[in-house]
């Protein structure tokens, strides 16, 4: 027994080495991809375009991106080549991104911004369940609290540099030099290769992709509350069309819409691991104002205030839910939850977005009213959640 303090510090330790290594490739990754996808719709306008093209790359790239999850999820799964597809999918991720800054045509440039999202669905799920292994050691929702702090600090950055650069030079020019950043990440991703914690059970495979009920109810919840989470894309069109913002201070309210996410990543991811799931029903109360304020209020102020409601939501989305999936499934299966959890999540996003995109034309009001419709609808989910995790438990 005397031993064991400090063995579980040198655990701990070498976790937290993981998580912040993964955390960095994170930030140079989403300061690559996340500054591309500032300036890849109008660069495309400049390409010739049609905005019909452009909804179909973006929505279409989406999906099929979290579709590549569900394979990816299960193939880590049954060979526990992890590193592998997330090697494969990191290079070819960040790697279409800076190719941008060459394409010639509307048609290159999409095939390269479906190659970006695929690249990103292939490598999320052996990513996911290798934090997973940290969370062990460190509680699930700190890992992945301290992972999204350092991914969104990325994507805070990007969107700032490629501005700077398309100010100066032009288009090409914001995706060319993103070919650092995205060096940066696969070098960093070498690095931290072999630091990651070893499986709680190294000779156990995966069979069949079922798991417990309260995995499926905690997907439905998750599923209902994204239906009703407006993207950014429908705010800031939202916000330039109704002439709510200045079009400078749009990206820059993303920018700190993505700060906050940062904050509530961490912040959350602590909480979770200290009161479990039931610290999730911030959630859906978190993205109720968020909606109203950002669509339905004509003062900056309330708008800026929606922003910081709307990305505490995404920070909560992004970590704690993730920690979610793996207090609710068994380690050697994670891969599989990730993936099906994330496609899922996925087509959830691709039809809430269009739902919501089809009621903007109609009305902002009943945008608003479905919108907080779903937020209440999901809240009974992660109830029946709850009670089924005590259930199992008893």
């Amino acid at each position: 027994m005397a031993g064991a303090q400090p063995v579980n510090d040198v655990a701990r330790k070498k976790a937290l080495r993981f998580v912040i290594s993964l955390g960095i490739v994170s930030l140079f990754a989403d300061f690559t991809y996340e500054g591309g996808r500032s300036i890849v719709g109008p660069y495309l306008a400049t390409l010739g375009a049609s905005s019909l093209f452009v909804g179909v790359v973006g929505g279409l790239g989406e999906f099929l991106g979290y579709l590549m999850r569900l394979f990816s999820g299960r193939f880590v799964d049954r060979t526990h080549r992890h590193w592998t597809v997330m090697a494969a999918g990191y290079t070819v991720n960040l790697m279409s991104v800076p190719l941008l800054a060459l394409a010639g045509n509307p048609w290159f440039a999409g095939f390269l911004v479906f190659s970006e999202r695929l690249g990103k669905g292939a490598r999320v799920p052996p990513r996911d369940a290798l934090l997973s292994r940290a969370g062990r050691e460190l509680g699930h929702g700190f890992a992945f609290g301290v992972h999204e702090a350092l991914d969104k600090t990325g994507a805070v950055l990007g969107p700032l540099l490629v501005a700077a650069a398309v100010a100066w030079s032009g288009y090409r020019l914001g995706f060319a030099v993103l070919a650092v950043p995205a060096f940066l990440a696969l070098l960093f991703l070498l690095r931290a290769r072999g630091v990651e914690p070893e499986p709680a059970h190294k000779h156990a495979v995966a069979g069949d992709a079922h798991f417990d009920a309260r995995y499926y109810l905690y997907l439905a919840f998750s599923v209902v509350s994204v239906f009703g989470f407006a993207q950014y894309i429908l705010v800031a069109y939202h916000l330039q069309a109704a002439h709510r913002l200045a079009p400078a201070l749009i990206p820059v309210l993303y920018a700190v819409a993505m700060g906050v996410d940062a904050l509530a990543a961490l912040l959350g991811g602590r909480v979770f691991d200290r009161h479990g799931l039931k610290v999730l029903v911030v959630l859906p109360l978190l993205s109720l104002p968020a909606v109203p304020l950002l669509f339905l209020s004509s003062t900056p102020a309330y708008i800026w205030l929606g922003a910081v409601f709307w990305g505490a939501a995404l920070g909560v989305q992004q970590s704690t839910v993730r920690a979610g999936v793996a207090m609710l499934t068994p380690e050697h299966k994670r891969g599989t939850a990730y993936g099906i959890f994330d496609s899922a999540f996925g087509l959830a996003l691709l039809l809430g977005s269009m739902l919501l995109g089809a009621l903007y034309g109609r009305s902002v009001e009943t945008l608003v009213i479905v919108a907080v419709a779903f937020q209440v609808a999901a809240l009974p989910l992660l109830f029946l959640t709850l009670r089924a995790k005590k259930a199992s438990a008893a």
